[in-house]
């Protein structure tokens, strides 16, 4: 349902990004663009009842099966709080689907056997708020930058294209300011914020503090009186 390119180009664009990125597998699940909050909503109506494994079809379903499938030790996903409703749904989406993925009475129609993932990471975009971390991402800044330029039909401003936050004038820059920033508070040229649901344990604080590069960063939100 995006205002400018085709699906066709869409695809391509990915898959271009998909290269430069060195990704050894990309998929998508089917779900309804522009319609993630209708998937949500009929996931949230599948019947849960006691002794009834869910229903392998819908949406979060779909992720967990592929979270089993894949096995990933880590999972990026949206932050709650987004400009486009169908990334706070995913939001949601991805949390049932991580919940259901470990649950060994959870079938799915390929049987795959349940993983738990280790840890979640969700990330801001349009909406700020105060990460968990900063991840230093200095060294993959120039290959981020090479990736996002792939998308061209969201990127470009020509005479028949509609005009949207993407396309506008200072969309790219935007992004390597807002990376700058967050890098600023580690002290190095680029930082991507994320947020966690958990505290992150620590065994040994002095090696860790020992190991940590960053341990003079700026305090991002003091505390009040």
């Amino acid at each position: 349902l995006g205002s400018n390119g085709s699906v066709a180009d869409r695809a391509r664009e990915a898959s271009a990004a998909a290269e430069v990125l060195g990704l050894v597998h990309r998929e998508c699940l089917g779900l309804p663009d522009g319609f993630l909050w209708d998937a949500a909503r009929c996931d949230a109506a599948d019947p849960l009842d006691a002794g009834v494994s869910p229903p392998p079809g819908g949406a979060a379903g779909r992720i967990a099966e592929a979270l089993r499938r894949l096995r990933p030790e880590l999972v990026l996903a949206p932050w709650s709080q987004a400009r486009h409703p169908d990334h706070e749904a995913a939001h949601g989406l991805v949390r049932r689907g991580l919940f259901l993925a470990g649950l060994r009475r959870f079938e799915t129609s390929a049987g795959t056997p349940p993983h738990r993932v280790a840890q979640t990471l969700w990330y801001p975009m349009r909406v700020a708020g105060r990460p968990s971390l900063v991840v230093d991402t200095s060294a993959h800044a120039a290959r981020k930058a090479a990736a996002v330029a792939c998308f061209g039909s969201q990127l470009t401003r020509s005479a028949d294209a509609a005009p949207t936050l993407l396309n506008g004038p200072l969309s790219v820059a935007s992004i390597d300011a807002r990376d700058r920033y967050w890098g600023s508070h580690l002290g190095v040229s680029h930082g991507e914020p994320f947020m966690t649901d958990a505290v992150v344990g620590v065994a040994d604080p002095v090696a860790f503090g020992r190991a940590n590069p960053y341990a003079g960063a700026a305090l991002l939100f003091p505390e009040g009186p």
